[in-house]
C-alpha cells in the first residue's frame, strides 16, 4: 500500500502491522488499534485494500469462558475496516458463528466447536469474498473445511450478508446457519483422537491460473498434532466441490503454511511459479508450481 509493503502478524496480545520494502526488509512494527469492541482477543487472518483505500480485514476472534473455567473456547469470525492505512480498526461485529452450543466435554485441547482459522479470496468475477475457515462444530459431515460468501458491495456492511455453502447452495446465514464441508473431518474434533484438516490458506496463482490452497492435517492424538501440510486446487471459488483431493507436500513442521508471492504484485493473495512458502510465520522454502499443478520442492534446498 502507498508502494510499500505490508504485513499484519497477529498473536494473543493483539496484531501487528509490520512495513518495508518486500517481505524480507521490514523495517517498522507497531501495534494495530482496536476501536470500541468486545471481541478480544482477536488475530487478523485475511485483508483487502480498496479503490479508496480503505482496508477491510477479517479475525478470528476467541471468546473467554464458553465452558466455565475449562480452558477451552469456540472461535468466531468477525469483520473490521480502516480508514488510516491500518494503523487503527473498525469493529464491525461478528459475521460468522456456528449455531451449535460449545461442547464443553471436547478432548482436542483447545475448541469446544465454532468457526476460525480461515482465509478470505476475492472470486475473480469480484462479486463475492469466499470465506474458507476451519468448523468445529456440528454433525460429523459438517465438520473440517466449510465455505461461505460475502457480497463484495456489502464489504462495508457484511453484517447478516454472509452465507454458508450447504447441501450445495448458498442458502444459509452466516449466523447460526449449518455448513456442508468440502473437506468433512475423518475423525471429529471433539474426540481425543481427531483427524481433519484445518487453517485453509488461499491464493490465486496467475502461473498456473487456479487457486491454491494450503491446509494443516491435525492426527490423532490430544493436543492439535500435525501431521503434515497438504495441498488442493480449483480454478473457480463459486464450485466449491471442485477442490481436489488435498495431497501431502511437507512432513514434520508446525501450523499455519501459507505462500506469500514474489515481486511488486505478489503477497498471500496472489503468486506465480515461484513463492515463498511459511509455516508458523518462517519461510525456510521456496514453493515452484508445475503445469499440472504438482509443487516441486527442490530437494535439500532451504532458504
Amino acid at each position: 500500500m502507498g508502494g510499500q509493503f505490508t504485513l499484519y502478524n497477529s498473536t494473543g496480545l493483539g496484531p501487528v502491522r509490520n512495513i518495508g520494502d518486500n517481505q524480507f526488509n521490514l523495517w517498522q512494527s507497531q501495534p494495530v488499534v482496536l476501536g470500541p469492541s468486545i471481541h478480544r482477543p482477536y488475530w487478523i487472518e485475511a485483508t483487502w485494500v480498496d479503490e479508496d483505500g480503505s482496508i477491510f480485514a477479517w479475525y478470528h476472534h476467541e471468546p473467554p469462558g464458553v465452558c466455565g473455567s475449562l480452558p477451552l473456547t469456540a472461535p468466531e469470525i468477525g469483520a473490521l475496516i480502516s480508514t488510516d492505512g491500518g494503523a487503527s480498526f473498525m469493529d464491525l461485529g461478528i459475521i460468522l458463528q456456528s449455531g451449535y452450543a460449545p461442547d464443553c466435554s471436547s478432548q482436542n485441547g483447545y475448541f469446544a466447536g465454532g468457526h476460525g482459522d480461515f482465509s478470505v479470496a476475492l472470486g475473480r468475477s469480484r462479486k463475492y469474498f469466499y470465506f474458507l475457515f476451519s468448523n468445529y462444530s456440528g454433525p460429523p459431515e459438517s465438520q473440517g473445511i466449510a465455505v461461505a460468501r460475502l457480497p463484495f458491495e456489502r464489504r462495508n456492511n457484511p453484517f447478516g450478508a454472509v452465507e454458508k455453502y450447504y447441501q450445495g447452495d448458498w442458502l444459509e446465514p452466516g449466523i447460526g446457519g449449518n455448513v456442508t464441508a468440502i473437506f468433512p473431518a475423518n475423525v471429529i474434533w471433539s474426540r481425543p483422537d481427531a483427524d481433519a484438516f484445518w487453517g485453509p490458506s488461499v491464493h490465486w496463482n496467475t502461473y498456473l491460473k487456479s487457486f491454491v490452497m494450503l491446509l494443516n492435517h491435525s492426527c490423532c492424538s490430544p493436543g492439535w498434532p500435525q501431521e503434515g501440510v497438504y495441498i488442493s486446487y480449483n480454478r473457480s471459488l463459486a464450485e466449491p466441490a471442485n477442490w481436489t483431493t488435498p495431497v501431502k507436500i511437507l512432513d514434520g513442521v508446525g501450523w499455519y503454511p501459507q505462500v506469500l508471492g514474489l515481486g511488486g504484485n505478489g503477497t498471500d493473495k496472489q503468486a506465480g511459479r515461484v513463492a515463498r512458502l511459511y509455516v508458523g510465520g518462517t519461510s525456510n522454502w521456496e514453493l515452484q508450481f508445475e503445469e499440472e499443478a504438482t509443487p516441486v520442492m527442490p530437494a535439500g534446498q532451504k532458504y
